[in-house]
């Protein structure tokens, strides 16, 4: 719903009659120490426009209109899809302004105090595309001097972060060290000095930025801007963890680099934090596809095979018991009880040591599933929510205790009193089930339990023993390097998926099926890889077996290095294409390279796949001619 219309003041009215024809006022969007900024249409191009106002009473002022004035042309020089493009600057009579693009959203501040922080993930994605325009505003040689969250615009149909209001920026080296100005609450130490500033007095505001922004609170309080500033020039500011946020690890530590007192102890630029940011963004995606599923789902028995297994053994225990009692059934259900989830851990453990894993790999995968699922789960903590499940804990166990306590109590009393005890026990019990079967739903909303009970279960003894079993099972079959340590081209491909997935849904459908490339990039990647191995294993067998160099060893020896050689280059172009859609996908998101280019990287990329895919063809045939052995023979995964 618009807002409701406002009476204009005088301001309003003289400055509209001074436009009219050119820009149609709409209403004000806010005012600040430095002019008022109000919403408008630009008659001639009919599009939506912000203009900034140096107010007449300041713009008569040489000082203060020179400075308005600055600031409009040192951010009319800036152009980057993370910053807000000037337009135009104009005076007209008595009023100085410039005419800026409109974005339609909110500032970073309002999304905070309507929605509470950012998650973890949303929040590294704000801050790097704001990180980004602060890099390219450092090497114009701008810095912004006010990076604040009210600062911060999110573009309403995209999320997109656009930082605002270069109003008291600088070029370096041009710095008045006697007049401070900022915001108390985000400004560096030195610049409460009043001393030099340079990149890295924004890079501190964009610290304390991020703090607010993931926790909802400002890393100093104090009961006015005075005591603020005191307090920061005292000491150093408190760490991201002690705001209790569930933020990554290394997201913290960055916002606490950020957050140094002395500028020599911060990043040495904003294209270094966005980088680190990126990290941050990715690093869930850098857990390899086969312990990710096995963490969230093959490692699991609760899929279709358990409750086969389940029926069957209800099945058989009743054809047991009507053919030969109940006790066969029963010993046949007990053995099934074993057999089943051990057949299933030796299968599951088997699956993964062939795709290179071992037990050791399943404790840091279970643990970046369980720091996310913390992290989703403390977005909106629900006091309601909090006190419903103490509730329900405490009514099962009271529930549960009074059955557990009622019951000898009805076995020693006389046949008189027996049935009012078994009343009270089924009633608590009744209690009972219920609250606890709640109390497990609402502790689920608050912690996975699920991962954290199968994390137990696999890397406790049952997981340690399933893989003991299945590498016995396996026998001397050589297990694949584990791809957690070799394979860039998984880094590459889960990257270029994560960017594929924050594009605007717009985008996505222009794209096509890249998803789909990537993931047979990745295939071929991995089968050129294995053939590479297999290929300098086999070269290295036939240089050493050979007693005496002959003709016909010598030929076999050539043609292993033409395959490798042809292998290895293709193996190199299937990364680099990989790469190029990634760093494609990098300069779509920064609005540095456009759709129809990106589409050219992906047309080059199917070409190399296709010619994989031929190679892969002809390896059969090359395969029989050498007569490598089977286990090293080329076949697609």
């Amino acid at each position: 719903m618009p807002p409701a219309p406002i009476a204009p003041d005088s301001l309003f009215v003289a400055f509209q009659t001074a436009l009219a024809g050119r820009y149609s006022i709409d209403r004000e969007l806010g005012r600040g120490g430095m002019g008022v900024v109000y919403l408008a249409r630009e008659v001639m191009l009919d599009r939506a426009v912000a203009i900034k106002l140096l107010p007449p009473a300041m713009a008569t002022q040489p000082a203060l209109r020179d400075r308005f004035l600055r600031e409009a042309q040192l951010a009319a020089k800036l152009s980057h899809p993370h910053i807000v493009p000037i337009h135009s600057v104009d005076s007209i009579d008595d009023f100085v302004f410039f005419v800026m693009a409109y974005v339609e959203g909110e500032t970073l501040a309002q999304r905070v105090q309507s929605r509470g922080p950012l998650p973890a993930s949303e929040g590294a994605r704000v801050l790097r595309e704001v990180a980004w325009a602060l890099g390219y505003a450092h090497a114009q040689q701008v810095v912004h001097r006010d990076v604040k969250p009210d600062n911060i615009l999110l573009e309403a149909n995209t999320g997109r972060a656009l930082v605002a209001d270069f109003g008291i920026a600088a070029a370096t080296g041009d710095v008045n060290s006697e007049q401070v100005a900022g915001t108390p609450d985000f400004m560096s130490p030195e610049q409460i000095l009043g001393a030099e500033v340079d990149a890295r007095s924004d890079l501190y505001a964009l610290g304390a930025t991020a703090f607010y922004a993931l926790s909802g609170q400002l890393p100093f309080a104090g009961a006015n801007a005075n005591a603020v500033m005191a307090r920061k020039l005292s000491a150093q500011a408190p760490s991201l963890a002690s705001a209790g946020t569930n933020v990554p690890r290394k997201l913290t530590q960055l916002v606490d680099w950020c957050l140094a007192t002395d500028s020599a102890d911060r990043p040495a630029s904003a294209q270094q934090v966005a980088d680190q940011l990126g990290v941050a963004i990715e690093q869930r995606r850098e857990l390899p596809v086969a312990l990710r599923a096995f963490v969230k789902r093959n490692g699991r028995t609760d899929g279709a095979g358990t409750m086969l297994t389940l029926v069957g053994t209800v099945v058989g225990a009743g054809i047991v018991a009507a053919v030969a009692g109940p006790v066969p059934a029963i010993a046949m259900a007990a053995l099934s009880a074993v057999a089943a989830p051990v057949t299933f851990g030796v299968l599951a453990a088997r699956r993964m040591l062939d795709l290179g894993f071992t037990h050791q790999d399943l404790g840091p995968a279970f643990e970046v599933e369980r720091e996310h699922s913390r992290e989703e789960r403390a977005v909106h903590p629900s006091r309601l929510r909090r006190f419903v499940e103490s509730t329900l804990r405490k009514v099962a166990r009271v529930s549960s205790a009074t059955t557990v306590a009622v019951m000898p109590a009805v076995l020693l009393a006389g046949a008189s009193n027996w049935r009012y005890g078994i009343s009270l026990a089924l009633l608590c019990f009744a209690v009972a089930v219920p609250s606890a079967l709640g109390y497990l739903v609402m502790l689920q909303l608050r912690r996975d339990v699920d991962v954290e009970f199968w994390s137990r279960v696999w890397t406790g003894r049952f997981g340690a023993w399933s893989f003991a079993l299945a590498r016995r099972w396996r026998g001397r079959a050589p297990i694949a390097p584990a791809m957690t340590h070799r394979a860039t081209e998984l880094s590459l491909g889960l990257a270029a998926e994560q960017l594929f997935d924050s594009l605007p849904k717009a985008s996505r459908e222009s794209l096509g099926d890249l998803p789909a490339l990537i993931e047979r990039l990745q295939r071929d990647a991995n089968v050129l890889r294995t053939r590479f191995d297999a290929l300098q294993q086999a070269l290295h067998g036939s240089i050493h077996s050979a007693a005496s160099p002959n003709d016909d060893a010598s030929s076999h020896q050539q043609a292993l290095e033409e395959e490798r050689d042809l292998v290895q280059a293709r193996l190199r172009e299937t990364v680099s294409a990989l790469e190029n859609i990634r760093l494609g996908l990098l300069r779509l998101h920064a609005g540095s390279l456009s759709l129809e280019s990106l589409t050219t990287h992906i047309g080059l990329a199917i070409d190399v796949s296709e010619n994989v895919d031929r190679l892969i063809k002809a390896h059969e045939e090359v395969d029989e001619v050498l007569r490598l052995p089977q286990h090293i023979a080329l076949t697609p995964a």
